[in-house]
């Protein structure tokens, strides 16, 4: 880390932002959904948004205000993340257990920097993360918003997969009316295929 300390406001990005970089989908209040977004596990194979390096700079530079100041996670384990992070909550949303390992791997992750509150001379506190051991502070603090999720009640029952059967991606639905990762992707995808069918359903031609 540069200062060891992280004090500033989260500021998610804007969902037009994520699409300018090359994401259908992201902008989500937790840092984990957007980074779980990033494979599209309905391909065959899934797709990894993250495989191009280049746009792999471009979706952390998006998270860097809302994430512990520090390097850029190595892509090896940040998929190993990934993956521990979508099987819980693909676990939550499909009312089975995680595998062991996820659960495993998401804890290493979350403990790997440990934080302590720190009392700034000026007023005020910050959130000092402890790198001085090793470890990512970016990724322990996607793992921390994993664990605290799964773990609140009020907010966990949010979590849904796109409505869309040709998509995988995960949100947090703060409306309750919303059912798409994106309404102008899978929402629009969606009515396109309804109309069709309303307007085609009877033509055998």
């Amino acid at each position: 880390m540069t200062n060891g300390y992280s004090d500033t406001v989260a500021i998610q990005p804007s969902l037009a932002d994520v699409q300018r970089a090359g994401f259908p989908i992201g902008g989500e209040p937790l840092v984990a959904l957007d980074l779980v977004d990033t494979l599209m596990t309905v391909t065959d194979p899934p797709t990894d948004l993250l495989a191009d390096p280049h746009r792999a700079a471009a979706w952390w530079a998006l998270q860097v205000p809302r994430l512990p100041e520090g390097r850029t996670p190595d892509p090896v384990a940040t998929r190993r993340l990934r993956a521990a992070i979508r099987d819980v909550l693909d676990a939550h949303l499909e009312g089975r257990t995680p595998q062991d390992t996820s659960v495993e791997d998401l804890n290493a992750a979350a403990a790997a920097v440990p934080t302590s509150p720190r009392l700034l001379a000026g007023g005020g506190s910050a959130t000092r993360w402890h790198t001085e051991h090793g470890g990512n502070a970016a990724l322990a603090a996607i793992a921390g918003e994993a664990i605290r999720l799964l773990a609140d009640a009020d907010r966990l029952p949010k979590l849904r997969r796109c409505a869309n059967p040709a998509c995988s991606m995960l949100f947090l639905a703060e409306r309750r009316s919303r059912q798409w990762c994106a309404s102008n992707v899978c929402g629009n995808r969606v009515r396109v295929a309804r109309h069709y069918e309303r307007t085609h359903g009877g033509d055998e031609s």
